[in-house]
């Protein structure tokens, strides 16, 4: 499975794993092993610092469902080894 960030047209960011890769950008994308991403600062550079280094202490990550279908996608990015390791820690600081 391929680990992958996915937006939204309503400003979702989330994590997981495709099993299938699109062609094409589809209107709708299953996800297994997904997260979201609530917030993040400044210092994550954006939807594709989530993809490219992963999130921080400064972001909240939301737990991990086994599978989930999200609609209305407008972008899906690879991760890097290293975002992938971070998402996966699942980090929500208080």
């Amino acid at each position: 499975m391929k680990p992958v960030l996915v937006t939204t047209e309503n400003r979702g960011v989330f994590f997981g794993y495709l099993e299938v890769e699109p062609t094409e950008l589809p209107a709708k994308i299953v996800l297994k092993n997904m997260r979201n991403c609530v917030s993040w600062q400044s210092s994550i550079h954006g939807v594709f610092g989530l993809a490219s280094s992963g999130p921080d202490k400064n972001c909240r990550i939301g737990p991990k469902v086994p599978s989930a279908t999200l609609y209305k996608i407008t972008s899906v990015t690879d991760c890097t080894p290293e975002a992938t390791e971070k998402w996966e820690m699942g980090i929500w600081m208080s």
